[in-house]
């Protein structure tokens, strides 16, 4: 069976551009792709479903050949995980194509090729890490929330604050996410109460999930 890989890292991106290119790539080499598997999570651990499946299928032999994006799609988290994760398909006969990347993975040079892509995928992911504490921080030294916007308003945050109830209870009470629910009690987020102290009114409230 001919497969592919595609992953992107958050719920709002779509696969639709790495399917795309996919398609057309295995076209080209007369290929058909029988199966995707698809997820939406960060490259940065190798414990993922959708890769874990994918690796089972591969080590059942039911996969002959995968096709990928980028090498990164696999792995961010540093060349060990992206070396080994490729060598558990070689080892058990999947040949691996990568569709954006331009060099051959069976080439004299690959593992050192494959070492350089790993190492910079996975800076890439910490540089990305580090922007976005530098924006969070930004935002809340002006004063701001950082997070989602509010899901509900002013005034529901009031009546649930008051009101008695697990999380559970106030969601289905309220028509609320239990997460919602989570944050107004916390005042985490959005929610954020000035002046209180968020841990201590959770534990006041004593309320569980």
């Amino acid at each position: 069976m001919i497969a592919a890989y595609v992953r992107v890292s958050s719920r709002s991106q779509t696969y639709g551009m790495q399917r795309d290119a996919i398609e057309r790539a295995s076209a080209a080499r007369g290929d058909e792709i029988r199966h995707w598997f698809e997820e939406k999570l960060t490259g940065a651990k190798l414990d993922r479903p959708g890769l874990s499946s994918l690796r089972e299928c591969v080590r059942q032999g039911e996969i002959r050949k995968l096709y990928v994006y980028r090498l990164d799609r696999l792995s961010r988290s540093g060349i060990r995980d992206t070396l080994a994760t490729l060598e558990e398909l070689k080892n058990n006969g999947c040949t691996l194509v990568t569709v954006a990347d331009g060099f051959d993975l069976e080439g004299p040079a690959s593992e050192i090729v494959i070492a350089v892509m790993a190492w910079a995928a996975k800076m890439e992911r910490l540089a990305i890490g580090e922007r976005i504490c530098a924006a969070r921080a930004r935002v809340e030294s002006q004063g701001g929330a950082w997070g989602r916007p509010k899901r509900v308003s002013p005034e529901l945050v009031r009546r649930i604050r008051e009101a008695i109830g697990t999380v559970r209870q106030l969601s289905a009470r309220f028509h609320v996410p239990r997460s919602t629910v989570s944050a107004v009690l916390s005042g985490k987020g959005p929610y954020k109460i000035p002046g209180s102290e968020p841990e201590k009114l959770a534990r006041a409230r004593a309320r569980t999930p």
